[in-house]
């Protein structure tokens, strides 16, 4: 193998192709704080993605902080261990209690049945994750957050250009989070963005994501810097041109991992999000107890083959010593998010991937 091969590659258009736009950047000395670029990127992913506003941000930590920030969130927010540490740490940036519950064995995603014997007093919001891009059962969450009052932010890291049953599942909940880093679906190296319901609330968070200013000398809340550069701006334009291209060579992937694996016993592939729905963001298999190794043997496996897969979620993120104290990370309470994060490892799933290397990696996957 002259290479290694990752579990993911950013997509990176062809260079003289970025160039233009760079050219004009330096030109109009505009580089960051609501540029050109900025604004027409958010105009194009409204488009797009089928939503009414959207507010960009550097990165998708800091715009799941500003989305806690805008909706006022305290006390405590019911939110799953089977993500990415991010997800945990904005609450705790917030000074907000995450309470973890379960997933759903079947799609990972936090499971709704879990969630009201959760609730207390101090609950004040819901945040869960869109897994792997595959949507939550979003009416039922919806369900028990109005019998509560409560807030509804998704995670929605790994969900660019998903469809639920009612158009894009991120028009769900009361806030959806982007993130726009070089391993996801579509990237602007790094980025992300909150997608806001109405005019107000997009208002509010473009204020929060610059400092809290409000004119040139007017300060009204304790705002951060999220401002998404030029730069990076024009670099999500350009991806956008090729986000069908490389969403369509993704399921191609997809089907051909699901076909080569569909008879190794041991080895499960998540349930498919199906078409017109999923973008294809991982590949995540189970190695059941069945399967002759252990998944961190068949991860090492990989690994000697020059295959770098990912261990995607582990360890949770409940286990982590700044939140392994809290009662809801007690292992008894979440016994399927603990069996997957030991059994699931994502398999290398990128538009650049060649057919041939996946049915290497299926083959070593195989040969037991």
């Amino acid at each position: 193998m002259t290479k290694p091969i990752y579990v993911t590659q950013p997509f990176l258009p062809p260079l003289k192709e970025f160039l233009p736009y760079l050219e004009e950047i330096w030109a109009s000395k505009i580089l960051t704080n609501g540029g050109p670029f900025h604004q027409k990127l958010e105009s194009a992913l409204c488009d797009y993605l089928g939503v009414k506003h959207i507010a960009l941000f550097a990165n998708g930590t800091l715009a799941l902080v500003t989305a806690l920030q805008a909706l006022r969130v305290t006390g405590e927010v019911i939110t799953t261990p089977y993500s990415f540490v991010a997800t945990a740490h904005s609450l705790l940036w917030n000074g907000i209690k995450p309470v973890f519950v379960d997933v759903d064995p079947n799609t990972l995603n936090m499971d709704p049945t879990k969630i009201e014997a959760a609730i207390t007093p101090q609950t004040t919001a819901i945040m869960p994750v869109h897994c792997y891009g595959h949507p939550c059962d979003v009416e039922a969450i919806q369900k028990i957050a109005d019998n509560y009052n409560l807030k509804v932010i998704y995670d929605a890291a790994h969900a660019f250009g998903v469809q639920c049953h009612c158009g894009s599942v991120l028009n769900h909940g009361d806030l959806s989070v982007l993130s726009f880093h070089a391993t996801k679906v579509f990237n602007t190296f790094e980025g992300g963005a909150i997608i806001c319901p109405d005019e107000k609330t997009k208002i509010r968070i473009d204020q929060l994501k610059n400092f809290g200013h409000v004119g040139e000398v007017t300060v009204v809340a304790p705002g951060i810097n999220g401002k998404m550069s030029e730069f990076n701006a024009a670099l999500g334009l350009l991806q956008l041109q090729y986000i069908d291209q490389a969403l369509a060579r993704r399921k191609e992937i997809n089907a051909l991992y699901r076909e080569q694996l569909q008879h190794v016993k041991g080895i499960h592939c998540l349930n498919d999000a199906g078409e017109h729905v999923a973008n294809y963001a991982y590949f995540p298999i189970q190695v059941q107890p069945d399967y002759p190794l252990s998944r961190d043997a068949l991860n090492e496996k990989l690994k000697e083959n020059g295959i770098h897969p990912r261990r995607y979620f582990y360890p949770l993120i409940s286990e982590f010593p700044m939140y392994r104290g809290l009662p809801s990370a007690n292992k008894a309470n979440l016994a399927v998010a603990t069996s997957a994060s030991l059994q699931v490892l994502c398999l290398p799933i990128y538009p650049d991937l060649e057919k041939s290397m996946v049915q290497e990696i299926t083959q070593l996957i195989a040969s037991q």
